[in-house]
């Protein structure tokens, strides 16, 4: 007498469906672990790297409406939104948005060459400008974007905090 063999019939292939459906439920449970346990940890908001590309940014901005001054050889305009956290170029239109998360402040010249002031950096001709400084600044990291208004130079400054 022969020993019965198993046969795959249809009762079988039920219990392996059931089977790749519980391992499915087990994985998507380790995973949403996983997750759960990870990202707390992640950093939220702007990154420190991200803060200074915001300022890289500004400072193109403005060394490219310094040049269009003495390339076009006019008063050229670029305007600081404190409150919509914007700066704007008066040569090109072009926008740099700062995120939420990231502080804008201006210092900024009352008057400038009996221009009155108020949220703008103007560039003369000669390569001069009213000058001033931007600070961009989140927790625990801050750059300032600083022109010079007797040479029209810009520069990105780490500022340090004590």
């Amino acid at each position: 007498m022969r020993p019965p063999t198993l046969s795959a019939g249809p009762d079988d292939r039920l219990n392996e469906a059931g089977v790749t459906v519980l391992e499915a439920v087990c994985v998507i449970a380790v995973l949403a672990l996983v997750a759960l346990v990870t990202l707390p940890g992640l950093p939220a908001g702007t990154s420190r790297a991200r803060l200074e590309s915001y300022a890289a940014a500004t400072a193109s901005l403005l060394k490219s409406d310094r040049n269009a001054a003495l390339r076009r050889q006019t008063v050229i305009e670029t305007e600081i939104n404190i409150s919509s956290r914007f700066v704007r170029s008066g040569a090109t239109g072009r926008i740099v948005n700062l995120p939420d998360d990231v502080a804008l402040d201006a210092l900024l010249t009352a008057r400038c060459s009996g221009y009155p002031q108020s949220s703008l950096i103007r560039f003369f001709p000669n390569g001069t400008s009213c000058g001033g400084a931007l600070s961009l600044s989140r927790s625990g990291a801050s750059y300032q974007v600083r022109v010079n208004w007797l040479t029209g130079g810009i520069e990105v400054v780490a500022v340090t905090r004590t």
